[in-house]
C-alpha cells in the first residue's frame, strides 16, 4: 500500500457515512443482481465494511479484508467483527486465508472504491495473480475504479498481462453503461 495516505481520515469520513444513513452499496446491488444467493464473496479493502454487510443481509457468504486497523476499527463497530480480517490484497492467499479462517476459494472476488489506486503497480499485479487463484470454476474478479487514477483500467490492463485472468467485460458504472476511455 502507498504510505501516507491518511488512512484515520478515510475511515472518519467512512464511519460518517455510514452514521448519515449514505447509500453505498451499489455494488452489492451489482454482485447479488448477478450471482446466486449463497455466493462466497472476498471484498479485498473492503473499507468500512458495507459491501460485506450488504452481501451478508442479501445471504450471501461474504468476508473482507483490509490492511489498516482504523478502517477495520469501524467496520468491527458497525458490524460482526468476525466477517473481517487484517491483510493487505497481496496477502490474499488461499493459504493466508485458510490461517485466519476464512474460505480459501471463492465465486466472486471484489475490490472496488478506488482500492487499486492504493497498490503499487507491481502490488497490483500480484493482487490479480492471486486473485486467480482465489477464484472458483466460473469465479468473476470485479474491479470498480475511477479511470484516470493510478490503478484504473490501464493500469489493471498491465497488470493482468500473463495472468490466467482474462477480461469479459469492461463498464463506465455499476448500471453497465458501455465503457468509454
Amino acid at each position: 500500500m502507498s504510505p501516507g495516505r491518511g488512512y484515520d481520515k478515510y475511515a472518519a469520513k467512512m464511519r460518517h457515512h455510514a452514521h448519515a444513513g449514505t447509500y453505498m452499496e451499489v455494488d452489492v446491488r451489482f454482485i447479488d443482481m448477478m450471482f446466486r444467493r449463497r455466493a462466497k464473496v472476498l471484498d479485498i479493502g473492503r473499507g468500512i465494511g458495507n459491501a460485506v454487510n450488504g452481501l451478508r443481509a442479501r445471504g450471501h457468504a461474504a468476508y473482507g479484508v483490509d490492511p489498516t486497523l482504523e478502517v477495520l476499527e469501524v467496520a468491527g463497530d458497525l458490524y460482526e467483527p468476525s466477517w473481517f480480517r487484517q491483510m493487505a490484497a497481496t496477502e490474499a492467499t488461499p493459504e493466508r486465508l485458510a490461517m485466519k479462517g476464512l474460505p480459501q476459494g471463492y465465486d466472486v472476488v471484489l475490490m472496488s472504491g478506488n482500492d487499486p489506486a492504493f497498490l503499487f503497480a507491481n502490488d497490483l499485479h500480484t493482487t490479480i495473480n492471486q486473485v486467480g487463484k482465489l477464484l472458483e470454476a466460473g469465479g468473476v474478479f470485479i474491479v470498480g475504479t475511477t479511470t484516470a487514477i493510478q490503478g484504473g483500467p490501464v493500469d489493471q490492463d498491465k497488470a493482468v498481462a500473463g495472468s490466467a485472468m482474462t477480461l469479459t467485460h469492461r463498464f463506465s458504472d455499476w448500471h453497465l453503461s458501455p465503457f468509454h476511455a
